[in-house]
């Protein structure tokens, strides 16, 4: 693909390329040192691919409005006990979700008001970005 004209370029914001070829020092060594060392950032990483399953996802939703166990997820969500255990593993395992327990039974919520905000956080994105368009 051939390089946007400077009439493209400045008629289409998404087709502006820099046409300069000057580092700018400060900025660079700035934004290398906000990057997070590999090992936090292959945390972030799972905590973000954990976020992406839709299915999680709705499960982070419903705990969101109320502590559940897996039944009562299993009926918000039309899905079974088993495929709900299943993913609440992998909640638990990543620190989104806690349980706790009631006689024989496990409670289970967003494990801290950081969860909650992350997902209310995406909410907010979303809506922004689709009152937008």
């Amino acid at each position: 693909m051939s390089r946007p004209s400077r009439i493209e370029q400045l008629s289409d914001p998404s087709v502006i390329v820099c046409d300069e070829n000057v580092v700018h020092l400060q900025a660079v060594r700035a934004a290398q040192q906000a990057i997070p060392r590999a090992n936090e950032l292959g945390h972030i990483s799972d905590l973000f691919a954990a976020l992406s399953d839709p299915t999680r996802l709705r499960i982070v939703s419903a705990l969101d409005a109320s502590e559940l166990c897996v039944c009562d997820i299993a009926a918000v969500l039309g899905l079974t006990k088993s495929a709900v255990s299943h993913q609440l593993r992998q909640l638990k395992r990543l620190g989104l979700v806690r349980s706790r327990r009631d006689g024989r039974m496990a409670i289970y919520s967003l494990d801290d008001d950081h969860v909650a905000s992350l997902y209310a956080q995406a909410r907010d994105h979303v809506s922004h970005q689709q009152s937008r368009s």
